[in-house]
């Protein structure tokens, strides 16, 4: 099953074993298609400039947020993390350790049977996905989620093994969702580094 819209493009494969999935993603020379797997159902996604624009753009505006609060984190961009006994990965727009920025900075490669799962993680979603992409991240404990459709950004927080909407970030304080999308909704009349030097002054102004 194949879809093609201006933004991503997806196609779904169903019936695939995990060391398929583990082959194929090792193979790919780069990050593209970003793949996400979920008990045998792959999702090859290859985002467009639209897509790589939004993510992008709200990765920057993170870490101009913690540079100027002086909040350590450890980026880890688009990284395959995957959990062989969950028969689950993901490689999502964005992810950044925060709270465990220090634990992760020394290791080459994160395993997640041992290591802890990204504190936040950023997916930009203007197609619908084939996999409930909320109850993976879910299973695999991502602490908190930042979900952008095109249009508008929504936050959610792991409670109970599933996730809550809410205003304000707890991975970092003080930035909240109306300020994101106000942020991300000038990308069409200001340049990025404009809107960056707006935000910083912004900040240095609290």
């Amino acid at each position: 099953m194949q879809s093609t819209l201006t933004s991503e493009t997806r196609m779904v494969l169903e019936n695939v074993r995990w060391e398929t999935f583990v082959e194929l993603s090792e193979q790919r020379r780069g990050s593209v298609p970003r793949m996400t797997f979920d008990e045998g159902v792959l999702e090859l996604m290859s985002p467009r400039r639209q897509h790589e624009n939004i993510g992008s753009l709200i990765g920057r505006l993170v870490e101009t947020y913690t540079e100027v609060l002086n909040i350590e984190i450890q980026t880890v961009a688009s990284t395959t993390f995957k959990r062989k006994d969950l028969q689950k990965a993901f490689e999502a727009d964005e992810s950044y350790y925060i709270e465990h920025a220090e634990q992760i900075r020394p290791k080459e490669e994160v395993d997640l049977t041992i290591d802890p799962p990204p504190d936040l993680v950023i997916e930009v979603e203007i197609t619908s996905s084939a996999i409930q992409k909320l109850k993976l991240f879910a299973a695999m404990g991502v602490p908190e989620v930042w979900r952008h459709d095109g249009e508008h950004l929504e936050m959610f927080v792991l409670e109970d093994r599933s996730y809550v909407p809410i205003e304000t970030s707890h991975a970092l304080p003080g930035l909240t969702v109306d300020l994101i999308n106000s942020l991300v909704e000038q990308r069409f009349s200001l340049g990025e580094t404009a809107i960056m030097r707006k935000f910083r002054k912004s900040l240095s102004q609290r």
